[in-house]
């Protein structure tokens, strides 16, 4: 599977996603909605930053399981229900994606939701993969 991350000159340069991504392979990897539940179903985490680190988490057990790094993922969006405190925390946020996930960032969009699932979420990710 290769993946070719493009970000046009004439677009403002990315910070911490890419503009586009070609990603060529056998196998597409659908990632369902995560949050940061913990293995009995309780979300963990007072702040968004810790919610975020375990919704990540979460996420990429899900490839792992599926046989994908976070190389493969080639779509993510993440839901905030505060994009204002999303972008506060913005710095962390990216600490915590490089430690996890590392440079190589796929297509990326933030949409802030009124509330997602789990009543306590603040954030949930979900996206997809190309494997070869």
């Amino acid at each position: 599977m290769t993946c070719e991350r493009i970000d046009p000159p004439e677009l403002s340069p990315p910070t911490g996603f890419c503009h586009a991504v070609v990603a060529t392979g056998s196998r597409v990897v659908f990632l369902a909605g995560q949050t940061a539940l913990d293995g009995d179903g309780k979300v963990t985490g007072e702040t968004l930053p810790e919610q975020f680190e375990r919704a990540l988490d979460n996420l990429l057990t899900a490839l792992r399981a599926a046989g994908g790094t976070p190389s493969d993922l080639a779509r993510v969006t993440v839901y905030a229900t505060d994009v204002a405190e999303y972008r506060r925390h913005a710095r962390e946020l990216g600490r915590i994606w490089r430690e996890a996930a590392g440079r190589d960032y796929p297509a990326m969009a933030v949409v802030e939701v009124v509330r997602l699932w789990d009543e306590q979420a603040m954030v949930e990710l979900d996206g997809f993969a190309v494997l070869p």
